[in-house]
């Protein structure tokens, strides 16, 4: 009988032998009569067999493999190849602490764990090797953080180097360092925009009748918009024996309409910010779009969608706001070309 210390136990169910111990068949009785019978295609669930891995020797029993029979080990058929008969054990060339993990498989169920020594790639070859099957594999990758095999497929890059350059910077921040720094600045961008689109909504923010002749910017409660419309009636009386002209010799009603329209709404500071938003989003949409490996994939993609839609009301509110311009400009001028005329002829005298 072999001393305990010549042995050490590596899991339920399995002795290792020290590496390069010579050890013969009448070592593990058990084991001839699994390797006897054609390669370990015993009957016998309580049957036991050896494994050598580059001369590290595990034993283990026959029913425990047989749990995956899909599998090198499970299958006898397949490795049969690799069983000396004169040692009566299985021989196989391959990384010996990748092998804890790979008989942990079979113990445990199903559960894989890579040993901490073990680098990823030559891991992944053992688990090819030992046929575990596609759907070990893809459960290790996800766990391990990997990308699918197959991954490059189903998100193709840009074919050439400049446009695979662009689209990688915009679209997959975990590529570089300046690809991340584009995804924060989107994301402080979006920040901002959401803020600015909570303050507008606020009564103290928000404006009567943006765009119109009130003003904009402020409320009409508020200290600003009373000290104004103070100001417009002591302007009123003023010129209360010359009305509508100002010292100039205009008319006083369309002018102020044309000062009060452009600065209510383009030079509103919410609609400055917003507008420097819906630009960095204009210009990342269409720079992802003219790089993209696929248009009509592009177009496919709800995130993609949702960005398109959520830029067009601001097209949409610019182009009202400047069709409402011209139509105050074209009012305006008629009125002050009307009322300019009997009003300079006092000046020419």
């Amino acid at each position: 009988m072999r001393s305990e210390k010549s042995l050490t136990l590596a899991a339920p169910g399995e002795v290792r032998g020290p590496e390069g111990e010579q050890q013969d068949a009448g070592d593990f009785p058990e084991a001839a009569g699994g390797g006897g019978g054609g390669g370990g295609g015993g009957c016998c669930s309580s049957e036991r067999l050896v494994i050598n891995i580059s001369g590290l020797r595990f034993e283990t029993q026959l029913r425990t493999l047989s749990l995956f029979p899909d599998t090198l080990l499970g299958d006898p058929g397949r490795r049969v190849r690799f069983f000396d008969p004169l040692r009566n054990e299985y021989f196989f060339d391959r990384n010996r602490p990748s092998f804890d993990a790979i008989l942990y498989y079979y113990q445990s169920g199903g559960r894989l764990r890579r040993p901490v020594n073990v680098p990823l790639d030559i891991f992944l070859e053992e688990i090819r090797f030992y046929q575990l099957g596609d759907e070990a594999l893809a459960a290790f990758r996800e766990d391990e953080g990997c990308l699918p095999e197959g991954g490059v497929d189903e998100k193709p890059l840009p074919s050439q180097p400049f446009q695979r350059q662009v689209w990688l910077l915009f679209e997959y921040p975990e590529s570089s360092g300046p690809a991340r720094g584009i995804a924060i600045v989107s994301v402080l961008v979006i920040l901002i925009s959401i803020v600015i689109f909570c303050l507008e909504t606020l009564p103290q923010f928000r404006a009567d009748g943006r765009g119109g002749s009130n003003g904009g910017g402020v409320g009409r409660g508020s200290p600003v918009s009373r000290g104004s419309q103070e100001e417009e009636e002591e302007e009123d009386d003023s010129y209360t024996f010359h009305p509508g002209i100002t010292p100039g010799g205009m008319v006083a009603g369309g002018s102020s309409s044309l000062s009060t329209f452009g600065g209510s709404f383009f030079t509103d500071p919410f609609f400055l910010v917003e507008t420097l938003c819906i630009v960095w989003f204009t210009f990342e949409l269409l720079v992802r779009f003219s790089a993209c490996p696929s248009k009509p994939a592009f177009f496919r993609n709800i995130m993609n969608i949702i960005d398109l839609v959520a830029i067009f009301p601001y097209f949409i509110t610019l182009g009202t706001e400047l069709v409402q311009q011209q139509e105050q400009q074209s009012a305006s001028g008629g009125g002050a070309r009307t009322g300019s005329r009997p009003c300079r002829w006092p000046s020419s005298e």
